[in-house]
């Protein structure tokens, strides 16, 4: 089985601006996940989650849109619109820890209440005419939570099960429990795919090698980090540090240049690149001072001129 490679839906950073660059710069991911969709009882997607999701602003882009809710009705309406786009597939957010998702039992804290979940699914593979995923987390507290959560799962006929090895109160923190992920993914009825702490070459062959039965594996901060991680994977990197800076650069200023013209004022712009850099900034050696300068940053000139200095001077990693 050739192994598949995904980009994790990562709020307020994965959207079509960012997937674009990304699919256009590099080896592509087999399938991309976008950050969730929030349907409501107002029948009614925001806009910028339309926008994000639109196939003409996903060209050539193996999509999968993600849907975040605790409600049937409103799953079945968001996935039978996503269907009337062009989508045949949906995934189920069951992961997000943020405390607001959390509070209202949406994402990881739906696991808290398994046997809602259980009546949830009950209704959306009774109604839904598309295919569905899910991602999920261990549980809201312990791993223990899992065995129960996987005896509802493996009742349901799903595409794919995403698992996070990590519980909903670890947030992003400890090592992923891979013990726990080990027994979910020999009782799984349906393929699975690993995601969590990828950051390198050595990290995704170790994955592939203790869980050869897996069918992918999601990465997300990781490519953040270093957007040519995937051809290191696949060992297709092989060019020069200033072939590398320049793709690098183009990707950047095809997102700079992007959100310019899906955002008003330079203040939206500056703080979704200043995101971007929290994680970009680790892919060259050095350079504090100009990374400095692009948080500081409060007028596009200045941020622009930090960024040219930062490519011009420092070395990737």
């Amino acid at each position: 089985m050739t192994m598949k490679y995904y980009l994790a839906p990562m709020e307020g950073i994965t959207g079509y601006i960012f997937r674009n660059a990304y699919h256009q710069n590099f080896l592509p991911m087999d399938r991309y996940f976008s950050p969730f969709l929030v349907p409501g009882r107002s029948r009614s997607l925001k806009a910028r989650e339309l926008q994000d999701i639109l196939p003409e602003n996903n060209p050539g882009i193996p999509l999968v849109p993600q849907i975040l809710t605790n409600q049937w009705e409103d799953f079945i309406w968001a996935a039978e619109k996503l269907r009337e786009l062009g989508y045949r597939e949906v995934n189920l957010n069951l992961g997000c820890p943020s405390g607001t998702v959390t509070a209202k039992g949406r994402g990881a804290g739906f696991l808290a209440d398994p046997d809602g979940l259980s009546r949830f699914l009950d209704q959306i593979f009774a109604k839904s005419t598309v295919e569905i995923s899910i991602k999920t987390r261990l549980g809201m507290r312990e791993p223990g939570e899992f065995e129960r959560l996987m005896e509802i799962y493996n009742r349901f006929p799903l595409k794919e099960l995403i698992i996070h090895p990590r519980v909903r109160e670890d947030y992003y923190q400890h090592a992923p429990n891979l013990k726990a992920f080990a027994r979910g993914l020999d009782h799984s009825q349906c393929p699975v795919c690993y995601n969590g702490d990828v950051f390198s070459r050595e990290d995704c062959r170790q994955i592939e090698a203790q869980f050869p039965r897996i069918s992918a594996i999601m990465m997300g901060r990781g490519i953040l980090k270093d957007p040519m991680l995937l051809e290191k994977i696949k060992g297709e990197e092989a060019q020069a540090e200033d072939e590398r800076k320049r793709r690098l650069r183009r990707f950047h200023d095809q997102i700079y240049f992007g959100y310019q013209e899906i955002m008003s004022g330079e203040r939206n712009t500056l703080f979704k690149m200043k995101e971007l850099w929290t994680y970009m900034g680790t892919a060259f050696e050095g350079g504090e001072r100009y990374k400095k300068k692009i948080k500081k940053a409060e007028h596009l000139k200045p941020y622009e001129e930090a960024v040219s200095a930062l490519f011009q001077e420092c070395a990737l990693r």
